[in-house]
Parts: C-alpha cells; sequence; structure tokens
C-alpha cells in the first residue's frame, strides 16, 4: 500500500508538473496565418482605423502589427487614440493585433519603457494588444558586443516584467542578408534570442536582395534554415515576413507563397499594408488556415 501510494503521489506530482507547465507556455495564435503591417507613417490608413481594419479583414487578414513608436519618437506611445480604435475595431472583426516598437540600444530606460508602454497599453474600453514584437534591425551602436550586450539586456527586461505566458516576438533582420553582410551583423544572438521570445519573425526582404522567383525562393528556404540552426531549435515558430508589399511582382509573390506552402510557417505577411499589391494579396490569401498548434 505505500508503494502504491508513493506511486500515485508520485504521478500526482507529474500531472500537476505537467499543468503547471502547460499553463506557462504563451498562447502564440495572434502570430499564425496571414498578416499585415502598419507603422506610424502609413498616412490615411493610420488615421482611418475602423476603415482600415474592414479593408484588412476583406482580405482575410487575421492579425494586424501595429507600430507603436520607435526610439527617435517624443512619446513612449504614439497616437494612443487611434491605437486604441485599431484595437476595438480589430477585435470586434476577431482579428489580433500585435503592437512593435523599435529600440535604438542607447544607453538609459528609454527602450525598456518604450516596449512596457505598450504591453501594458489600454484602450478606452479596457481592451489590450494581443502580442507584442521588439523590432530588432537598428545597427548604429558599435561595437556589435555592445549592442549585443544590450539587446540582450533589454529582452530580459521585457521577459522579466511580463512573465513566461506573455507572446512575446523578436522581429529580426533578414538571416540570409545578415549572412552575405557580415560588416551589419555578424554575431546575431540567435540562440540567446530564442531563451527569451516565443516566435522570430524575419524580415526576409527578398526585394532588397534581387529579381525573380528564384531569389525569393533562395532567400526564404536559406532564412528558414540559417534561423533554426541557429537557434538550436528546429521546431522554432516562426511568421515570415516576406518583403515589401510593392516590390513584389505578381511571380515573386506566388514564389513566396511556395515557400509558405512548403515550410510550414505559423504565419506569414508582407510589408506594410499602404503598399501591397493586389498580386500580393492574390497570392498569400488562399493559403488557406494556419498551422495548428502543437
Amino acid at each position: 500500500m505505500r508503494r502504491i501510494a508513493a506511486t500515485l503521489l508520485l504521478a500526482l506530482g507529474i500531472a500537476l508538473g505537467a499543468s503547471a507547465a502547460a499553463s506557462a507556455a504563451p498562447n502564440l495564435d495572434a502570430y499564425r496565418g496571414l498578416g499585415t503591417w502598419i507603422d506610424i507613417y502609413d498616412g490615411p490608413h493610420l488615421y482611418a482605423p475602423e476603415a482600415t481594419v474592414a479593408a484588412a479583414s476583406a482580405r482575410g487578414v487575421r492579425t494586424i502589427y501595429l507600430e507603436t513608436g520607435n526610439f527617435t519618437q517624443r512619446s513612449d506611445v504614439v497616437r494612443p487614440r487611434l491605437l486604441s480604435r485599431f484595437i476595438e475595431a480589430a477585435h470586434a472583426r476577431g482579428i489580433a493585433v500585435v503592437a512593435w516598437y523599435l529600440p535604438g540600444f542607447r544607453p538609459g530606460p528609454r527602450d525598456l519603457r518604450r516596449s512596457l508602454a505598450a504591453i501594458r497599453f489600454r484602450t478606452a474600453g479596457g481592451q489590450a494588444f494581443d502580442g507584442f514584437a521588439l523590432d530588432i534591425e537598428d545597427g548604429a551602436v558599435k561595437p556589435e558586443s555592445r549592442r549585443n550586450a544590450r539587446l540582450l539586456n533589454l529582452s530580459a527586461g521585457l521577459r522579466a516584467a511580463v512573465g513566461p505566458e506573455y507572446a512575446l516576438g523578436a522581429i529580426t533582420p533578414s538571416p540570409s542578408g545578415m549572412a552575405d553582410r557580415p560588416n551589419y551583423w555578424q554575431s546575431f544572438p540567435y540562440a540567446e534570442l530564442a531563451g527569451v521570445y516565443d516566435v522570430f519573425l524575419p524580415m526576409v526582404y527578398s526585394t532588397y536582395h534581387g529579381d525573380g522567383a528564384r531569389v525569393v525562393r533562395r532567400d526564404v528556404t536559406r532564412s528558414m534554415a540559417i534561423l533554426r540552426t541557429a537557434t538550436g531549435r528546429p521546431d522554432q515558430p516562426v511568421h515570415l515576413i516576406g518583403g515589401l508589399g510593392d516590390g513584389l511582382s505578381a511571380v515573386e509573390s506566388r514564389a513566396f507563397a511556395e515557400r509558405v506552402a512548403a515550410l510550414q510557417p505559423m504565419g506569414w505577411s508582407v510589408y506594410d499594408f499602404s503598399v501591397t499589391s493586389p498580386a500580393a494579396w492574390a497570392a498569400l490569401r488562399p493559403l488557406g488556415p494556419p498551422p495548428a498548434a502543437p
């Protein structure tokens, strides 16, 4: 009887541990499926939240990635009333909204404070963003070791503030592009970031690297391979950002969609809503529902 009791207690402990681990896992649904991007410079689309959300919904968009600011702005959150309207209009149509912020990695608390201001933002009706992604791309701080140290310190501060259950995304430069430009960010800390962020959103942007379907296929495939190898996680959740929406031809848009279908990232998009071409929308929308959560 003692052995049976001990076995039952052990099983109960394992079950409770598994339950606690499951409850601590963040919900990544906001990063799944077709997305689109809106930044603080998007003019008419930014100033008409309800109309922009309606247009995004008509194109099959599942998530809007909405910029809350960057390190050059005067305020922590830019145009909070418009952000409030965007979130509430999107949620009313079943669309998720992920906030994103561009840090400069300068000394001081600005980047952490502004990131947390986005995460803690609430609409007039008390609604919040469905996730937060850090736009990691500014390369002004030299040397790289200092930039990496500040990036990792900022990332650790973010995770400590939000806890393990909040879905954090890392928007990264193109892995393929960084490999070809070692003077930009040769020692990019993929593995360390994978210990903090739940999903990577690489800016593959084949539109910067050449023209044609072959370039698109090469950049997307290579970027996914580099990312999953460098993080040490072959199942690393990824949302692919395929390039500039007005720079992708119809052929290139279809090539990106083909790679998405073959590689099965959790989400996909091109940048940004204001310039995405009809050809890109036509190629991306039929990809179907996002892959199911593991």
